[in-house]
């Protein structure tokens, strides 16, 4: 089956399904179409019992899908410009102490400390796993993916100040933790030497990096956008920005995550406001707006699809459940200890807390992330328990967390 055929049926299951949630589940969108595509994962499952050709020529289809490079090198991308071009930096500037720290001490602590409980707990259960590997989950797990809750947290009536801390985190801890795992992943590389100057460099040739190509295009686009009055060519460099510059830091060894993030939020506050007619930017918004929804229908669709997929055993699942518990420890700790120094600033609740620890969910970089572990480093493994500690995260977390919100503000 070629792409085009692949990317007619995705679509074609993201419109359905979207379709099935919007007229009767009524749930938030990422959440519903998870919950049903893993149902039509389900359905396809208790086919092949009966036509096992079926579920095999299905399974076979998807696993032609490479959904690690379709997320990290391409989805991810148009997503992280598309959630950044609508955020005021303003607001990020009201709350930059947290979103530092949030994004930045918060995955190097859960990271690190996801990386031992996991290393201890997965050998203790007869899984052959050693450290560095162990810390690859840690940092693969570690960075949260609020699309799902977004939505309920506004309708909730969340504080605006807690909406920006979690949009923002979710905007750079992606691009973070995505460093922080490709430096480990180079870290255990054969002949590659552990040293603290060679870690550094690593980390500062991608994050730096990554900032200075994500402020060189942004402005760059907008120089071109502000030079010209021309809605259609100006949506039109907003993609180059994107495509462009995401292909140029992957071949000058950058991360394209920071980039995008940077390029979005140049181009959603100085090109927006200095550089586009209003028509201009109510186009720009509308289509990067549409386009952020179709992709992430796609995405929580695969994510759902990935079921069938997935090899995996009752010891696997039973690991993955214990997991999911010191995850969620784990993003309290992360999220607490920084906010011990907010705390000289203003004043940080545990509802607070509560909210941003339920309201971390995991999405789909970390299965990416998964899915791009090399083979010989337990990759079904960590697959299988990714996936579980995300459907779990989006699912039950992402149902839930509007009643924690309620249910804080009934307490204050």
């Amino acid at each position: 089956m070629n792409l085009f055929h692949l990317i007619s049926i995705l679509i074609v299951l993201s419109a359905g399904f979207a379709y099935i949630n919007f007229r009767f589940l009524k749930l938030p969108t990422a959440i519903g179409l998870m919950l049903v595509s893993l149902l039509f994962s389900v359905i396809i499952l208790i086919v092949g019992k009966v036509v096992p050709s079926f579920s095999i020529a299905v399974a076979g289809q998807l696993s032609n899908i490479d959904f690690s490079e379709l997320l990290l090198e391409g989805m991810l991308s148009f997503m992280l410009f598309a959630g950044a071009i609508h955020i005021k930096i303003k607001d990020l500037i009201s709350e930059r102490l947290s979103i530092i720290l949030f994004s930045t001490i918060s995955v190097l602590l859960s990271t690190i400390i996801i990386g031992y409980t996991s290393f201890y707990l997965l050998n203790y259960y007869g899984f052959q796993v050693n450290f560095m590997n162990a810390l690859l989950f840690g940092a693969l797990i570690s960075p949260t993916d609020p699309i799902a809750v977004l939505g309920i947290l506004k309708s909730a009536g969340v504080p605006k100040s807690l909406e920006t801390k979690i949009a923002g985190e979710s905007l750079f801890n992606d691009g973070v933790a995505v460093v922080i795992f490709i430096t480990i992943l180079q870290l255990t590389k054969p002949g590659v030497e552990f040293e603290a100057s060679h870690v550094a460099m690593l980390f500062g040739q991608e994050a730096i990096g990554g900032l200075l190509l994500g402020l060189l295009i942004g402005y760059i686009g907008y120089k071109l956008i502000s030079s010209i009055n021309h809605y259609q060519v100006e949506v039109l460099i907003t993609l180059a920005i994107v495509m462009g510059g995401y292909t140029l830091a992957h071949y000058i060894h950058v991360s394209g995550p920071l980039a995008m993030v940077v390029a979005g939020l140049i181009t959603g506050n100085q090109s927006k406001k200095l550089g586009m007619s209003a028509i201009t930017a109510e186009y720009v918004d509308k289509f990067w707006e549409l386009l952020d929804e179709i992709l992430n229908a796609i995405l929580f669709v695969l994510m759902g699809l990935e079921l069938l997929v997935i090899q995996s055993n009752n010891l696997m699942i039973l690991v993955s459940i214990i997991l999911i518990v010191i995850v969620l420890i784990t993003r309290y700790i992360s999220v607490w200890i920084p906010s011990l120094v907010l705390r000289r600033k203003e004043e940080i609740s545990k509802s607070t807390l509560l909210i941003l620890t339920w309201g971390g969910l995991r999405g789909g970089i970390s299965i990416a992330l998964a899915l791009s572990i090399p083979n010989d480093s337990n990759k079904d493994l960590f697959v299988t328990i990714t996936y579980v500690v995300v459907c779990f995260s989006i699912l039950v977390q992402g149902m839930t967390i509007g009643k924690l919100v309620n249910a804080s503000k009934k307490l204050v």
